[in-house]
């Protein structure tokens, strides 16, 4: 009971959970994941499917939602470091179109739970990272659409990202300070801007 620690973001339903560390010379043990206490923090999400992906340093994945089946997702890293966001696409939200992100890394065992209705995506910023996530409805192939990382009118300010907005969601003329080029998928760099997206959720 009481093992996590939950904080608001500023967009309803957004939130950072952190649970509690028991370290000594050993070594550390923590529990990632405790329904109870979740309910107790007021996260009463049920969970369908989990995921991992493994990327190296410079790739960006997203940003990614389901339109006619959202997810909402808990996500950690298991190795590396990344800067996770959220950006809010539910129709009738006070705080449509804003964005909110976090480092994650295997370090700080924080995780960053996204409601549905949100598109999400993250920045590898260490050699590789290993993301795990938690998801409340299934993968949907034919229902996964995304939106543009580099959307101006949201502005995301991706940490030690460079470049300039070229009119699209494409890679070229992006690298990171190290001179890490930013790396996307095809499918990625071609997402549209925010107008075009909003989602009804439950």
């Amino acid at each position: 009971m009481g093992q996590i620690k939950v904080t608001e973001t500023g967009i309803e339903g957004l939130y950072v959970v952190e649970p509690t560390v028991h370290g000594d010379s050993r070594g550390y043990f923590t529990e990632i994941y405790n329904q109870k206490d979740m309910e107790e923090a007021g996260l009463g999400m049920s969970f369908v499917q989990d995921n991992q992906s493994m990327s190296t340093k410079g790739v960006l994945r997203g940003l990614h939602f389901q339109k006619q089946f959202p997810q909402g997702k808990l996500i950690r890293v298991i190795h590396g470091d990344i800067f996770d966001v959220a950006v809010d696409l539910r129709h009738n939200s006070n705080t449509y179109g804003e964005w909110f992100g976090i480092r994650l890394t295997e370090e700080n065992f924080k995780q960053m739970y996204i409601p549905e209705g949100f598109a999400h995506g993250f920045l590898v910023l260490s050699d590789t990272a290993k993301v795990y996530y938690k998801a409340t409805d299934f993968y949907h192939p034919g229902d996964e659409e995304g939106l543009a990382w580099n959307d101006p009118g949201i502005g995301i300010a991706w940490p030690g990202l460079l470049g300039e907005y070229p009119g699209n969601a494409g890679a070229e003329g992006y690298c990171l300070r190290d001179g890490t080029r930013l790396i996307l998928s095809e499918k990625d760099q071609k997402w549209p801007v925010l107008p075009l997206h909003k989602i009804n959720t439950k």
